[in-house]
């Protein structure tokens, strides 16, 4: 590992300034107007990991293309040797709103130890890193233990709709032992991390529909239900003054935090005062019986999104409004099914709807939750890794958001993810001036290199 851990050194600028020629492509998936950055972007990372050392191609799809990578194979190797997947996305979230950015989003910035621009941690940082590790080897003579293949698509931040297609339609070559992600995060930079856990999501749209347009509150005002007041009575209805989702059944599936979990749990950073004024909120507000931890990661949830009725300009309208909407989403956790927690939210909500509106409920997007053994030989090599690569000891921990793909690498390559992030809470992710820390840049290409080697004696 020496002459990799100093060729990392002696690259170390010349690695950042190639993270800064990626973050410069207006890579916004979710933009039509940036469909050829996206294009663009994609070539330029197919031309890097070539000259690097890898057999790259570029692969359309009907959407934006994938990038395959691949270490070449030795010439000779006896036994059979592992085959590992790094998995990363070169699209980026929407910059705006542009006038809150110190400096412009595709315009990379080095202030102190961070790179400034957007897609500078989530995620060309992270997935560069792996791809900076897997250079260290090939440029350096040392041999790899294991076949390494790299697919970094461009639609992640649009739900990832050509990925699954594509896994189904090369199953055999992407055929692997593991999935390596790095799109998660850390607490601190002494406390790296392995996420095992992210939460699944189910999402709704709640219309309730009244008269057929607008009225007169003064004329008819009275006579007939407001839309507006009967869907907040409904959604005041969906929560219980303790934290609890009052949706009958919605907590039968979910599986309790065992002992190893929880004192895992206590190790990690937390200030409580520290928490509320980076959130700006007077108080905490959650699940009784569980920390602020537990809530918002290993809890499910139901929140309201957006609230959209009647009048919302300056002054006053005096209406009855034709209707009114809600978006909601469930976060879910380990055990419950997306499918069973939409049809009973339905149910509920039908109950709860009076006769005097009609009621629309469209559901949106949704994945399940997601949960990898903490104490399995793959999970343990990982955070020797981190170890390694730190100088810390790493920690276990969970994610509360989703990330939909890795149940499709597990049903369809047969493989579980170990998600080992490198951004930081203050990273800035999908806001205005995200930034990536350069010392986890560099910390995550050794905590790579070493992976290789620890996940290969499995």
């Amino acid at each position: 590992m020496q002459a990799i851990i100093e060729y990392l050194k002696q690259n170390k600028a010349r690695f950042v300034e190639d993270l800064c020629d990626y973050v410069r492509f207006p890579s916004v998936s979710a933009q039509p107007q940036h469909r050829s950055d996206l294009h663009a972007c994609a070539a330029w990372l197919v031309k890097h990991c070539r000259q690097i050392g890898l057999n790259a191609r570029l692969c359309p799809t009907q959407g934006h293309p994938i990038v395959v990578a691949k270490t070449p194979a030795p010439r000779k190797r006896a036994g059979r040797v592992p085959h590992f997947v790094v998995y990363g996305h070169y699209d980026v979230q929407p910059p705006e709103p542009i006038d809150l950015w110190i400096s412009p989003p595709f315009e990379p910035r080095v202030k102190g130890r961070s790179l400034f621009g957007r897609g500078a941690s989530d995620n060309k940082g992270q997935n560069l890193a792996h791809l900076k590790a897997v250079q260290a080897y090939l440029k350096t003579g040392t041999p790899l233990p294991c076949d390494i293949t790299f697919v970094i698509e461009g639609e992640e931040e649009v739900g990832s709709s050509s990925l699954a297609r594509f896994l189904r339609a090369h199953r055999n070559e992407l055929n692997c032992d593991a999935v390596v992600i790095s799109d998660t995060g850390m607490p601190t930079p002494k406390h790296p991390a392995l996420t095992y856990a992210l939460r699944g999501i189910a999402a709704f749209e709640l219309t309730l529909r009244g008269p057929a347009h607008d009225l007169h509150s003064g004329i008819f005002g009275g006579t007939v239900d407001n839309p507006a007041m009967a869907l907040s009575q409904m959604l005041g209805k969906l929560r219980d003054n303790n934290g609890r989702v009052a949706i009958p059944g919605f907590y039968d599936d979910v599986q309790r935090l065992s002992a190893y979990e929880r004192k895992q749990f206590k190790r990690l950073p937390f200030d409580e005062r520290d928490y509320r004024k980076f959130l700006g909120v007077p108080k905490l507000f959650g699940e009784r019986g569980h920390t602020p931890i537990e809530q918002r990661s290993a809890r499910p949830t139901l929140e309201i999104n957006g609230l959209t009725s009647g009048y919302q300009g300056e002054g006053n309208k005096t209406i009855v409004p034709a209707w009114a909407r809600a978006k909601i989403t469930t976060r879910l956790v380990p055990n419950q099914n997306p499918a069973k927690i939409i049809k009973s939210v339905r149910q509920h909500l039908k109950k709860l709807c009076p006769p005097t509106v009609r009621m629309e409920l469209k559901t949106g997007h949704g994945a399940k939750p997601y949960i990898v053994s903490p104490t399995s030989l793959q999970a343990q090599a990982a955070l020797r890794a981190l170890k390694s690569a730190f100088g810390c000891e790493p920690v276990l921990i969970r994610e509360g958001g989703s990330i939909p793909i890795v149940n499709d690498f597990k049903k369809i390559l047969r493989a579980e993810s170990l998600m080992l992030g490198l951004a930081l809470p203050d990273d800035n992710a999908h806001s205005p001036n995200e930034k990536f820390n350069l010392d986890n840049f560099a910390k995550g290409q050794l905590m790579s290199a070493c992976l290789w080697q620890e996940l290969s004696r499995c």
